[in-house]
């Protein structure tokens, strides 16, 4: 259910429409408008009746919303949801590009890596510092060492960081040294998790699962959005088909129809979307152009010795000639790419 309130609300009505709401048993979330503040209502089980609210000072309509999805979804907000990370924003005019290696390897690896992002004119730096795999044998990331060296990184560049969080275990360390807390593919359904990260408030990049369906993504964020935290960024990286010459099907059928649904900000990750270097480039520009608010792309100085995703990372050179052939889209697109042209 969604309460509309008049143009000219004051402070104090609005308040008392979410007292209205919490002595019902709910929980209220103010959701700021262009025009108007409307509250959005969770936590009931059954149909609630408007008649609760219409006779309240302020309220000028209540709304009925039917799709599993409420916070995330345009009913509860029409206009696009801005995430603002330190003056970094998703979901605007601009297209942010985040990149970097799989892994963090060593504080050398990570700090090449982000002189290269810097050079790039792109602002916000990946690396992984806790990795699940899918083999307990293969590389598991440097751990608490690799988020000094992320943040070591960071310091000398000025670049945000976006790496992944594994578990709630490891939470707080994860956050401490990261500007953006990357939920994975694997973690999609880790509910636990979800809610931490949103009692926690810190932007979040949740990707979407490899076998997960657009609404379970949304269902997924909700999570975190009915936790508090609306600074939500969402990630389309493939998922599994039958396709056996990609790692994954990128679909970019959902990027316009996240947006469809959803006021949250999407953006793409074509290296796992593809698994191969040389289709990262023609699907990170078929991405933009179909509308996402930034890409997500695994960067290593050397690709061949990288301890993870070598095969699909993109060299020095071949990520500088990308970022400059994103440019060249700005006027088709009618908006920034994030990069120095």
């Amino acid at each position: 259910m969604l309460i509309l309130l008049k143009t000219d609300a004051s402070r104090q009505e609005i308040e008392t429409v979410k007292n209205r709401v919490a002595e019902l048993g709910f929980t209220p979330h103010e959701i700021p408008g262009v025009q108007r503040v409307a509250i959005g209502i969770t936590g009931n089980k059954a149909k609630v009746s408007p008649d609760n609210f219409l006779t309240l000072p302020g309220v000028v309509d209540v709304i009925s919303v039917s799709k599993p999805f409420k916070l995330v979804g345009r009913d509860f907000k029409p206009e696009n949801t801005i995430v603002d990370v330190g003056g970094v924003t998703f979901g605007g005019n601009e297209i942010q590009i985040i990149a970097g290696p799989c892994s963090v390897e060593s504080r050398e690896q990570i700090l090449e890596a982000a002189m290269l992002v810097k050079q790039s004119g792109a602002k916000l730096l990946r690396g992984g510092a806790f990795k699940p795999r899918t083999s307990p044998y293969a590389f598991q990331g440097l751990k608490v060492e690799g988020l000094e060296y992320l943040k070591d990184a960071a310091e000398k560049t000025g670049l945000k960081v976006v790496t992944e969080v594994k578990d709630t275990e490891t939470l707080a360390a994860v956050a401490e040294c990261s500007d953006i807390l990357q939920i994975g593919a694997r973690n999609m359904y880790n509910f636990s998790l979800l809610e931490k990260v949103g009692d926690l408030g810190k932007p979040v990049l949740l990707k979407r699962g490899f076998s997960s369906t657009i609404e379970e993504l949304l269902m997924a964020a909700e999570y975190i959005l009915s936790r508090g935290n609306y600074n939500v960024i969402l990630c389309e990286r493939g998922i599994r088909t039958f396709e056996t010459y990609t790692r994954n099907t990128l679909d970019l059928n959902a990027v316009p129809l996240i947006k469809k649904l959803s006021h949250l900000p999407v953006i793409v990750d074509p290296s796992h979307g593809t698994g191969a270097w040389d289709l990262v480039p023609p699907m990170a520009q078929a991405a933009i152009a179909a509308g996402a608010d930034g890409l997500m792309i695994e960067v290593h100085a050397h690709p061949e010795k990288a301890m993870s995703d070598g095969y699909q990372s993109l060299s020095p050179k071949t990520f500088l000639a990308m970022t400059k052939q994103l440019k060249k889209f700005e006027s088709v697109i009618q908006r920034a790419v994030a990069v120095d042209a």
